[in-house]
């Protein structure tokens, strides 16, 4: 059988969701070319590989043309004629071309955009679909689709408002994942309706991943919103919701400054204990600052304990939590860590350790919709892409309809 191989690698710089610079590759080989683009984080952990940017006055600093040039001039010439289907192998060696803890000499988007490319390559030479082809490099027999959990309220960094936590995700609970797209489209057009009545027409401006930012102080506003749209649809018992704090963002000397006021770890454990008896919460994600050990120690909440700024995608991360016992599921974010390779090897420790994976996209994002098939693939819980709203979130969705 014909061997297939890489003939070209070619990157550019092309633009995310939010008009700044990311990377684009093309792949080629005999049986065509191949395309990837890779994603952004605004809330991004010290703990994730590092994105290279050029600095300087163009795009305000955050071209991506040395990351461009990386790919072109020093990854293209090491890997041209290596066989797509070796992904672990290729990963591995741009991994040791790098030679840096964090990927920061040739910078983990050039990286992690190659090796995206390379995999629908392998997919292709393969004769899978993408996810069928993930599936197998993950060792992964057990094919289902993720929950979807949609963002459709955003604050801290994902939106210009007062509200200091960051996602409030509605999950829907039917097992059909097209009736969960359907719930969630009914919910977020039913809240627009609402935000308008109660705060006008400027307040149903979305943020940076499609939901609602509309002018809230707490975090309770925003729950009551989301729970008046679900029980005017007679959605109320089935919906339950997810909420992405994202507190690293308002960390400050061992205490978390709100807008309300300063909170420790204690009492802001127990805020978050109250809110779950008030409302169908199943998960808190990145509840507490990636370095405060403490306060994810003292948290043991019976709900999803999701880790995210605090495990970084890193397979050593996750094994620190684990033996700590600081949480039970954990965000896969591929750009976190560079390669499909690693993103696997996190997926599959976290699902050793019994913990609920959820496959996750960025605030910066392109309409590449890897991640529905990677979430497929490795057998993940949920995978959040942001509101059933922007081109960029519903091609995640919008495909794992199509799988």
């Amino acid at each position: 059988m014909e061997k297939i191989v890489i003939k070209s690698i070619e990157a550019r710089e092309i633009l995310d969701s939010r008009g700044n610079p990311t990377v684009e590759v093309e792949l080629e080989t005999s049986q065509g070319i191949f395309l990837a683009s890779v994603p952004s984080g605004a809330s991004r952990g010290k703990y994730e590989a590092l994105e290279l940017r050029d600095g300087g006055k163009r795009y305000y600093g955050k071209g991506v043309l040395k990351a461009v040039n990386n790919i072109n001039r020093i990854i293209a010439p090491k890997v041209l004629g290596l066989e797509v289907k070796k992904q672990k192998e290729i990963d591995d060696l741009m991994v040791k071309l790098d030679g840096t803890s964090n990927k920061s000499k040739l910078g983990a988007n050039a990286i992690l955009a190659v090796s995206m490319a390379l995999c629908r390559a392998g997919a292709q030479a393969s004769n899978l679909p993408l996810y069928r082809y993930i599936g197998k490099l993950a060792k992964n027999n057990r094919k289902k689709l993720p929950q979807p959990a949609f963002n459709v309220i955003n604050g801290g960094q994902h939106a210009g408002s007062d509200l200091d936590f960051q996602e409030f995700m509605i999950v829907p609970q039917d097992k059909n994942f097209k009736k969960s797209l359907q719930v969630a489209s009914e919910i977020y057009h039913e809240l627009k309706k609402i935000i308008k009545e109660k705060y006008g027409n400027l307040a149903v401006n979305v943020g940076d991943e499609g939901g609602f930012a509309p002018p809230l102080k707490e975090p309770e506003q925003a729950l009551d919103l989301i729970m008046e749209a679900a029980k005017n649809l007679s959605y109320s018992s089935k919906v339950k919701i997810i909420i992405d704090v994202a507190s690293s963002g308002f960390f400050d000397k061992n205490n978390y400054k709100l807008r309300t006021g300063f909170l420790n770890s204690h009492n802001l454990a127990t805020y978050y204990l109250n809110l779950i008896k008030k409302y169908p919460i199943i998960g808190i994600e990145d509840g507490f600052a990636e370095d405060d050990i403490k306060g994810w120690k003292n948290f043991t909440a019976r709900i999803m304990v999701i880790g995210d700024d605090l495990l970084a995608t890193n397979p050593e991360r996750i094994k620190m939590a684990k033996k700590e016992k600081l949480c039970n599921s954990a965000i896969v974010k591929i750009n976190q860590i560079g390669t499909v390779s690693e993103a696997i090897e996190a997926a599959n420790l976290a699902k050793r350790y019994h913990w609920k994976t959820i496959v996750s996209h960025r605030s910066g994002d392109t309409c590449d919709d890897f991640i529905a098939d990677f979430s497929v693939g490795v057998g993940a819980d949920f995978i959040k892409s942001g509101a059933p709203c922007r081109g960029e979130r519903l091609a995640k969705y919008n495909r794992l309809l199509r799988i």
